[in-house]
């Protein structure tokens, strides 16, 4: 039997069989930048702080437009308000108490102090509630006047970012305690600390500007 030849013209039409490429290195690529996670959170902190920014001027522009309704010194229950301030100003020290901790990789502690701080919130957040229904109750809600509407808008926009700090804290109680103290939780503990000490000089402005000094004459 003849041995077959290739022609040379068709044996350069047929493409050669490619060796695998044992060499071939793949680069993937990080795409979460360091720090942008705390820098996008400085940008979210500063669209917020022109929130609240814009909320006070409302409130100093319509605080004393009481359209014949009650003022701020016949509704303000201070001593009421000064124990809310305090219970807000302690969770923001027991968070710091749990940076601490955290920074110093003991799981156990940081959780105790992000539940103190979880239950210093809540109560805060309890007494505002109970604050709320007691104004409405005497007729004095939102609707009652400028002032009134300010007023609730003001207060109540804090009290709702108290309420997503606290959710975010409960997730972030179940993160640390399935997967520990790792750099990604870390790095969410960071932001929520931001978030709680933001808060926290908020509500001293909301304090001084509407409840000391709308209990003046």
């Amino acid at each position: 039997m003849p041995d077959l030849v290739l022609d040379p013209a068709i044996a350069g039409a047929v493409p050669a069989a490619r060796a695998p490429q044992d060499d071939m290195v793949f680069h993937v690529r990080d795409h979460h930048p360091e720090n942008g996670t705390l820098l996008g959170f400085w940008i979210y902190l500063m669209s917020d702080c022109l929130l609240f920014a814009v909320l006070f001027i409302a409130y100093a522009v319509l605080g004393r437009n009481f359209a014949g309704g009650p003022s701020g010194a016949e509704l303000f229950d201070l001593p009421l308000v000064a124990v809310n301030t305090a219970f807000l100003l302690l969770s923001s020290i027991t968070y710091g108490f749990a940076m601490l901790s955290s920074q110093r990789a003991r799981l156990g502690s940081t959780l105790l102090w992000l539940g103190v701080t979880g239950l210093f919130g809540l109560a805060f957040l309890g007494l505002e509630l109970y604050e709320f229904a007691h104004l409405i109750h005497q007729g004095a809600g939102p609707q009652r006047s400028a002032f009134l509407t300010s007023f609730f808008a003001l207060v109540g926009t804090h009290g709702l970012h108290v309420t997503v700090g606290i959710v975010w804290l409960v997730t972030l109680l179940f993160q640390l305690n399935r997967h520990g103290l790792t750099e990604a939780n870390q790095r969410r503990l960071m932001c929520l600390s931001m978030f709680w000490h933001f808060l926290d000089v908020i509500w001293i402005g909301v304090f001084t500007f509407v409840y000391l000094m709308g209990v003046l004459p």
